[in-house]
């Protein structure tokens, strides 16, 4: 009944009749994703309709209330297949700002016009297979990298930027080569940064350094809505970027990687959305060049270097480990360099491990990412080796026993999820230079045996990758269990069946043959 009367009306009245039927529909609708199939027919002819009106010369807010429904409709993919034309689709365009021929953004009253086009195309494209070919053909990406060039440095026009965005990693995650010409032919990687550069309101302090301020205020949501979709339309961009081929991309890569450092440091309006743009930074993170992640510490200032020499002459000097990480200010830094953003990183990684699910998609990516960090940056290996397995004083407790980021890991160990474990292990694995005897020492022959056995390594010895030769010093505790531990003890079969040290097995049937031979 509410398409029947809508459809009437948008077939016969006038703008201001149509403006108030297509608001009540709009209004009832919002919230509906599932639509009855009966209403199917009247559905499409209604789409149909309202194209129609959108062609005249109507007013903005009789723009606006068509654009509504024509987005609620669209959820519809069955709705969308009769009214999926070209024609449409330049409309919808046009309405946009999309058009090479619109120069400016200067009219205030066009934006709710603007914001709900680029919605109706987002839904558009996501349910129609017709709609993602005809962007193809209407070279759709390069238009909206046109709009963005025009709004990137505006803030009271997030709402375009976002769903500008949004349909920039639609088209780029439904076709390949979309991502290919919005890397080359777009200049897509330095203008999605900008985009991000613009969202946090980055001020450089050096080439690849900017300027954080910790008591300054969160993202507002519109700003965190625009960084992330930016930080997803740079994922699809940068998915196969394994190799820097030119000292251009290096230098845009670090650039990238720079910024995503200062979007590790800032917070969104809650702790969801901070979780949600540190996730889809960290994401982005795994497609940079490992070489290119050099960027995410950086050296104290002098200002930095003088409190730190303060704070460590006041630590007691049997306090090593927290020597290397204390500052007055609680900027994590290790060896001179600040490392704030692979603490937040290693924070992140726990939070991810306390929620206990999930952990293909929401832990492997950061752990794969501190891995290559450490196998590629000494600084950053021993910074984490320092977190992760300080000097071992708990030797009284089996490796996964207990709550500390060690046993956490450890766990992961012999998790049921063959990619789970692996990355795990191969984590701790680097943090110990690859060394057996010393991944033994912080998880146990149990735990590690999985790894080791992959690794032709059960019988000891060390990876393939070379490591600086730091020492890894001994805790006095450890030192006095360490004779007692017996971390691995040969076993084998008494004749019974049962298990028993390997001596005492051979032992028996040793026994046994000596019996049967006196017999004979």
């Amino acid at each position: 009944m509410d398409e029947e009367r809508a459809l009437y009306i948008v077939r016969a009245g006038e703008a201001g009749a149509i403006e108030r039927v297509l608001r009540d529909y709009s209004d009832k609708h919002r919230a509906t994703f599932k639509f009855e199939s009966t209403d199917e027919d009247k559905r499409k002819k209604l789409c149909e309709g309202i194209f129609k009106v959108l062609v005249k010369d109507i007013p903005t807010t009789c723009q606006v209330s068509c654009l509504e429904v024509l987005r609620i409709l669209s959820r519809d993919k069955k709705v969308l297949v009769p009214v999926t034309t070209k024609e449409n689709m330049q409309i919808l365009l046009r309405l946009a700002k999309l058009n090479e021929s619109d120069d400016s953004l200067e009219k205030v009253s066009e934006f709710p016009v603007i914001v709900e086009s680029l919605k109706c195309l987002c839904n558009i494209v996501f349910n129609s297979q017709m709609a993602q070919q005809l962007s193809l053909e209407l070279n759709l990406a390069a238009k909206l990298c046109n709009l963005l060039r025009k709004c990137k440095d505006r803030k009271f026009i997030n709402d375009i930027k976002c769903f500008d965005l949004r349909l920039l990693f639609l088209l780029s995650l439904l076709h390949t080569d979309i991502r290919s010409q919005l890397r080359y032919e777009l200049q897509g990687l330095p203008l999605l940064t900008q985009i991000l550069e613009s969202a946090f309101s980055i001020k450089w302090t050096d080439e690849y350094e900017s300027a954080i301020d910790h008591n300054g205020p969160p993202l507002s949501p519109q700003e965190t809505d625009c960084a992330i979709e930016a930080l997803k339309a740079l994922f699809n961009v940068t998915v196969d970027s394994w190799k820097v081929h030119k000292e251009s991309d290096s230098h845009q890569f670090r650039v990238m990687a720079a910024v995503l450092r200062h979007c590790l440091l800032i917070v969104g309006p809650t702790e969801d959305k901070t979780e949600e743009l540190h996730s889809n930074a960290v994401n982005l993170l795994s497609n940079v060049p490992v070489s290119c992640l050099d960027v995410l510490i950086c050296p104290l200032t002098h200002e930095e270097t003088a409190q730190e020499a303060t704070t460590l002459d006041e630590l007691p000097s049997d306090k090593t480990a927290e020597k290397e990480t204390v500052l007055k200010n609680n900027t994590m830094v290790y060896n001179g360099m600040n490392m704030e953003a692979i603490h937040v990183l290693l924070s992140f990684m726990e939070k991810r491990i306390d929620k206990g699910s999930s952990y293909r998609e929401g832990l492997t990516p950061v752990l794969s990412l501190l891995t290559e960090c450490s196998r590629a940056h000494r600084n950053i290996r021993k910074f984490l080796k320092d977190q992760v397995l300080p000097p071992l004083r708990d030797v009284t407790n089996r490796p996964e026993v207990g709550s500390t980021v060690r046993n956490k890991l450890v766990r992961l160990m012999t998790h049921v999820d063959l990619g789970v474990k692996q990355i795990a292990a191969e984590f701790l694995f680097v943090l110990c230079k690859e060394r057996v005897d010393s991944l033994l020492k912080y998880t146990g022959y149990g735990n590690a045996a999985g790894l080791l056995a992959a690794r032709g390594l059960l019988a000891g010895g060390r990876g393939d990758n070379w490591y600086s030769e730091d020492e890894d010093t001994d805790t006095e505790e450890y030192k006095n269990a360490k004779p007692k531990e017996e971390l691995l003890k040969p076993m084998g079969l008494k004749p019974d069946g049962t298990i028993t040290p390997l001596e005492e097995a051979l032992n028996q049937y040793s026994v046994i043959e000596e019996t049967s031979s006196d017999t004979d």
